[in-house]
């Protein structure tokens, strides 16, 4: 076969499905114009007794699929009860063991904390100091003051006129 005549089939067969296809389209066309009448399916029933055996036939399904779940999630269980197993534990001795071994350990820890506590003495607080006396103000202003310095006398005269105008006062 040449490439001549390959292209010739070639174009035979295009010219045949253009043909085909002008058929088509009409045919579609013509069909789009004249709508078909909808058929209305009619609504088909089952009777009680088929409805049923779906229904024991589903269950029947989930059965199976949750017991296969349930023999993958669980090892089978006896079906007998049996006493609890022992839980494994310490003997009494062993334990002291420990006990002691850890309080011990806690005391060496402990230990320079206290020590470091014993050392400072217990700080008393400084009272603060007395209040003078009137007396002892006045023993400080003469040993202070100058005998010369009428300043001085005036600061005792003050007090000393108060004084009897505070007595009055207080008896009546």
């Amino acid at each position: 076969m040449s490439i001549d005549t390959l292209i010739s089939e070639i174009d035979a067969e295009i010219a045949r499905l253009e043909q085909a296809h002008a058929l088509l389209a009409g045919m579609a066309e013509s069909a789009r114009e004249i709508p078909a009448p909808a058929k209305k399916r009619a609504k088909r029933k089952l009777s009680k007794a088929a409805r049923e055996r779906i229904a024991a036939a589903q269950r029947k399904r989930w059965a199976r699929v949750k017991a296969e779940k349930a023999a993958k999630l669980a090892p089978a269980k006896p079906e007998k009860k049996a006493a609890p197993a022992k839980k494994r534990g310490m003997s009494a001795t062993a334990r002291k063991r420990i006990v002691t071994a850890t309080r011990k350990k806690w005391a060496a820890i402990r230990a320079p904390k206290k020590a470091a506590k014993k050392v400072p003495a217990k700080k008393v607080a400084k009272k603060p100091p007395a209040k003078k006396t009137v007396a002892a103000k006045k023993a400080a202003i003469k040993k202070a003051a100058p005998k010369n310095a009428p300043a001085a006398k005036a600061k005792k005269a003050a007090p000393e006129k108060a004084a009897p105008a505070m007595e009055e006062a207080a008896t009546s």
